[in-house]
């Protein structure tokens, strides 16, 4: 095992309101029709000797008008959602089979290694204890961690040399600095993005059977990327 410092909705309800929405807009936009419609007929008709009132109906004529623009601001905001939403899409499906570090404690031996990631803000002395799904500690010891992010690799053995089974196994750092004073240690783990749930806004990234939105995703590592050494 190793530590080597790193660079630093609801459908249903969604569609009523879709479908209201293109109802509003319809009957607005007949009502700004037959208003048109009445306007000139009264222009053509009117008493030459006793006239509309040009204040009144050229104000109501602005009305619709800026009735009008909202009906298209309103399509228009509804195409840059769409847009939108396509985006968010396409950018977590880039995501699938990458490997990322996100927030947790918990994290996957496989191929004999498990890897996390941890940040301290001062020098300290980290103890580090790692701990099966059961609770059992698989394996303990004291390391010097210099402020910054910090990987972390296990290589699955026991501090008696015992080679542990995969699974996941969980990370418990406590850390003491020169004054003997309690460090705050964060914990993060690496793993691959398995798959993406589509259906829900934003998409879900699903990371070691736990469910990520793209924006807790602090760190993208490269294919074959190894900045550990076992």
């Amino acid at each position: 095992m190793s530590i080597i410092p790193t660079a630093a909705s609801n459908t249903g309800s969604s569609a009523a309101a879709t479908s209201s929405s293109a109802v509003d807009q319809t009957m607005i936009a007949s009502n700004f029709t037959n208003f048109l419609q009445l306007l000139t007929t009264q222009l053509k008709n009117q008493n030459p000797l006793d006239p509309l009132d040009t204040n009144q109906f050229t104000q109501q004529l602005v009305q619709f008008a800026q009735v009008e623009q909202q009906m298209k601001s309103n399509d228009q905001l509804a195409s840059l959602v769409a847009i939108e939403k396509t985006a968010q899409s396409t950018a977590a499906l880039a995501f699938v089979g990458a490997t990322v570090v996100v927030d947790g404690s918990t994290t996957q031996l496989a191929d004999g290694q498990a890897n996390w990631v941890f940040n301290v803000t001062k020098p300290a002395a980290a103890t580090i204890t790692i701990k099966d799904s059961t609770g059992q500690t698989a394996f303990s010891g004291n390391f010097s961690v210099s402020p910054g992010d910090q990987k972390f690799t296990w290589d699955g053995r026991g501090n008696d040399g015992t080679a542990w089974p995969s699974g996941n196994y969980t990370m418990v750092a406590t850390g003491l600095d020169a004054n003997n004073q309690s460090v705050a240690i964060s914990t993060q783990v690496e793993a691959t993005v398995d798959s993406v749930d589509l259906t829900q806004n934003p998409p879900l990234l699903s990371i070691l059977g736990q469910n990520y939105t793209a924006d807790k995703i602090s760190k993208i590592l490269r294919p074959g990327y190894s900045g550990s050494a076992s």
